[in-house]
């Protein structure tokens, strides 16, 4: 029987959701007070015409907007220092976080920091630290999601390296979730397809920890069961077809479910996967769809009770561990998705490291069975020379 322990729930914010809702970009922004954003995103979209438009949009609509588009695929310290030089140097007075988690993690945290007199690694999420910060310095935000993974629009921390100590770090705060999300799938559309499937993945994993994670919470699960299914059904229609505009909302409604699902937890995945990127600088979500299985195995004792239901949602002939499995396996395949990290490069050299480092991630305290840094190491070589016996 599961012991229901005391807890808070937090649920998103406001979304403005469907194709061509970019266009309410400069209203979000006035209904926010917002005068003079800084619009913030990655190195990959800085040239795009999609930010050009919204730029000139939000100018049509008097409201002048600057640009920060120096965030690194896993963004770092420097980064969101760089970003707060920015925000301060236009004075702004609200962000525009666009783009993929990595941008919308860097432009969340420096939204935080602006007001701040402590340093970023202050408010790592451990304890109270929270309470540190000074509320009255943080700045609204509008998010735009262009890709359909991390679901950082909907949530209340950031992800960033500290370069120093190759560690990702979790950055938290409860006002960190920005004030109205703009999710439209038209800006997903060009996304390319090995990104479609690594980030669709990550938002599969999301969903599928969170439903796995210990603990009592019935909302999280449900909304983690229909993300799963959404994701099934629509990542493989928007990786044949990156047009498809049905598949591409599907899975952007998928990511932020998949979001606001793992405030009950993560798990073994998202343990290994922060510090194989922190050390590697592999791509978050290719290392999530690599290391499912791997972590599956190693969590089947504690997991396959609960497989009924989702072999049952994902609508397979076999809904039980095996099944799922075998489906999490071909999915990868049909999604192009390699078997074995060594695939992508790595090797097992550091992998008593990685091991520690995952033991320690925030993310290790949601697996549904403690597996401490020798079993996540032999998960890692595991992982890298793709035995899955």
């Amino acid at each position: 029987m599961t012991k229901i322990i005391a807890g808070n729930w937090n649920f998103p914010t406001k979304i403005t959701f469907g194709p061509g809702t970019i266009a309410q970009l400069a209203d979000s922004c006035a209904a926010l007070g917002i005068r003079r954003p800084l619009l913030i995103t990655d190195r990959g979209l800085r040239d795009l015409p999609m930010i050009a438009a919204a730029i000139a949009a939000n100018a049509a609509a008097g409201l002048p907007t600057g640009l920060f588009a120096e965030v690194k695929g896993n963004p770092v310290g420097k980064n969101v220092e760089d970003g707060v030089a920015a925000f301060r140097d236009g004075g702004h007075d609200g962000v525009i976080a666009f783009g993929g988690g990595s941008a919308l993690d860097a432009a969340k945290a420096v939204a935080l920091m602006v007001g701040q007199d402590r340093p970023l690694w202050d408010f790592v999420d451990e304890g109270d630290n929270w309470l540190r910060v000074n509320e009255d310095g943080m700045v609204p935000v509008v998010a735009v999601p262009t890709t359909a993974g991390t679901g950082s629009e909907v949530g209340r921390a950031s992800v960033i390296t500290d370069e120093d100590g190759h560690r990702k770090k979790i950055i938290f705060h409860p006002r960190m979730m920005p004030g109205i999300v703009i999710s439209d799938p038209e800006l997903t559309v060009g996304l390319p397809a090995h990104v479609t499937a690594a980030t669709g993945i990550d938002a599969f994993v999301h969903c599928f920890e969170a439903y796995c994670a210990p603990g009592y919470h019935p909302m999280a699960e449900g909304i983690a069961l229909e993300g799963m299914r959404l994701i099934a059904g629509a990542l493989p229609r928007a990786y044949a077809d990156g047009a498809d505009v049905v598949a591409r909302a599907d899975m952007l409604a998928a990511a932020s479910m998949g979001a606001v699902a793992f405030q009950k937890g993560l798990g073994g995945v998202h343990a290994l996967a922060h510090p194989i990127g922190a050390v590697y600088d592999t791509h978050h979500g290719l290392a999530n769809a690599i290391l499912l299985p791997y972590v599956m195995r190693a969590n089947r004792a504690a997991i396959a009770p609960r497989m009924g239901l989702v072999g049952r949602v994902l609508g397979l002939d076999r809904a039980d561990f095996d099944g799922v499995f075998q489906w999490a396996l071909e999915f990868r395949k049909t999604l192009g998705i390699a078997n074995a990290l060594k695939d992508i490069g790595l090797d097992a050299g550091r992998a008593d490291d990685i091991g520690a480092m995952a033991a320690a991630d925030p993310s290790a305290g949601g697996n549904p069975i403690a597996i401490g840094a020798a079993g996540y190491g032999d998960i890692f070589r595991k992982a890298v020379s793709g035995d899955l016996g």
